[in-house]
């Protein structure tokens, strides 16, 4: 396998790194992150007009059609530069999905403004009791001669504060318990019956936790594919989460390498110390195992293999990840939970990726599974 970026990751990656250049400290990060989003809208736009909004889009959208290896290329470097836009939650996971199971007319009527940046959707799935089961879902819908009546909760969508529209998963009622009774609605942000309750997460990103109490939407807002297209736009979503966790993972490493060769202790670098020597190269040896499992899902064949490997790498990843983040803290002292750092920020950025959209264990349960 060549291992070298291709021209376009090459350029992708030189672009994130361009953006987080011109635009990202840790004083602008906490100052995006106080935004009511959770995020700059002036970033969001910028990433627009560079194109990134568009590029993972399908080439019939409007898009690029990036490439597995383009995508990791990107998000590992939005990753170092700890970025908090939400471009895997509203590109890769909902306009993708948006786009891919909505009929014709529904579709062209987001793509323009989904490509450009100026609307976003967020997926509103995730629902109390869930733990890694995607077909847990007590949402209701009720169908009627030409529209769609939904109620139930959804207890935690990210990057949903400031969404155009939510894509709510719901069973259909009388449809019995399998997982080819729940259906995706577009339900507008502004739908009478909808609730949107704000909150921040544990790295300071916002999700919202929704009630629907009747709202009725248009039968033409059902989303064809149910939980098989949820499964299977999910794999490229969790390979950009993965290449983030790495780039947050290099980052904090990077600056506590550092910090370990100036701070001195008993008149000696921290760094010589043997037992911090050992283990920095334990987490080095862990972020060349997370690149490889990165680089084994990129050759991965059929779509199966792909997303098999893609759980692997996730699963891996979501447990090192930890390991790493609390040494660095660890080795920083208290220093490292301070907000001044880049420290804290990215082992909070890698608690929730770890855990989001399932736990490490749950991660592991599903490329079992797969595996099988």
């Amino acid at each position: 396998m060549n291992f070298e970026l291709s021209e376009e990751e090459t350029m992708l990656a030189g672009l994130a790194d361009r953006f987080v250049a011109d635009r990202y400290d840790i004083e602008r990060r906490r100052a995006y992150m106080a935004e009511a989003q959770g995020f700059s809208k002036e970033n969001w736009d910028l990433l627009a007009e560079c194109g990134l909004m568009a590029a993972p889009l399908a080439q019939a959208d409007g898009g690029m059609e990036l490439e597995p290896g383009a995508i990791v290329a990107l998000f590992a470097a939005l990753g170092r530069g700890l970025v908090v836009e939400p471009l895997a939650e509203s590109v890769l996971v909902g306009a993708r999905l948006l786009l891919a199971g909505a009929a014709d007319s529904l579709a062209d009527a987001w793509r323009e403004g989904l490509a450009s940046g100026a609307q976003r959707v967020a997926l509103a799935h995730a629902e109390p009791g869930q733990r890694g089961n995607r077909a847990w879902v007590e949402t209701r819908s009720q169908a009627g001669e030409d529209n769609v009546r939904l109620s139930g909760t959804k207890h935690c969508v990210p990057a949903g504060q400031g969404a155009d529209a939510f894509l709510v998963s719901a069973r259909a009622n009388h449809g019995g318990t399998g997982a080819d009774s729940i259906a995706f609605y577009l339900v507008p942000a502004d739908a009478p019956g909808l609730t949107i309750t704000p909150w921040r997460l544990i790295d300071g990103s916002v999700a919202v936790h929704l009630t629907l109490d009747n709202v009725v939407v248009p039968a033409s807002h059902r989303l064809a594919g149910g939980l098989d297209l949820l499964d299977q736009i999910m794999p490229l979503a969790d390979l950009a989460r993965a290449a983030e966790a790495v780039g947050v993972m290099q980052r904090i490493f990077d600056e506590t390498l550092e910090y370990l060769r100036t701070r001195s202790q008993f008149n000696t670098p921290l760094g010589r110390f043997q037992a911090i020597q050992h283990r920095m190269v334990a987490h080095y040896c862990a972020l060349e195992q997370s690149r490889a499992l990165l680089n084994l899902a990129l050759v991965g064949g059929a779509e199966r293999d792909f997303a098999q490997a893609v759980a692997g790498a996730r699963a891996f990843i979501s447990d090192v990840s930890l390991s790493l983040g609390h040494d660095m803290i660890q080795f920083h002292g208290g220093m490292g939970v301070t907000d001044e750092l880049a420290i804290g920020h990215g082992h909070k950025r890698l608690v929730l990726l770890s855990r989001w959209p399932e736990e490490p264990l749950a991660k592991l349960d599903r490329y079992a599974g797969l595996a099988a």
